[in-house]
């Protein structure tokens, strides 16, 4: 599993959108609307979560007549499971609770 630490924010950009649809394909101009991140940053950092195998990417099919094929994108179950972990709350973060002694009586507030 991967943390949150080894994520840069645009990172974790890139994983939450994916994550919003991970059973499909999305190609990188979508995503790029999604983060608000452009190309020269979207790009190393789809190729770097495939090189990790948290991302697969494959060809487009069939595209639009007179348009070249993209690339599309999502997350493999590695990746979902590292972006999930990634995504949560750091329980770090959480407020700390002492518990409450038993017969304990709460200080007056003045």
């Amino acid at each position: 599993m991967t943390s949150r630490r080894e994520f840069s924010p645009q990172t974790l950009l890139v994983l939450a959108a994916l994550r919003e649809q991970a059973s499909q394909w999305q190609h990188g101009y979508a995503l790029a609307s999604s983060t608000g991140l452009k190309s020269g940053t979207l790009y190393p950092i789809l190729i770097r979560l495939a090189e990790r195998g948290l991302v697969e990417a494959c060809w487009q099919e069939e595209p639009a007549p007179g348009r070249p094929r993209r690339h599309l994108y999502r997350l493999t179950a590695g990746g979902l499971a590292s972006a999930a972990q990634a995504l949560a709350v750091p329980a770090g973060r959480q407020p700390a609770r002492r518990p409450a002694r038993q017969g304990a009586v709460a200080p007056a507030v003045r």
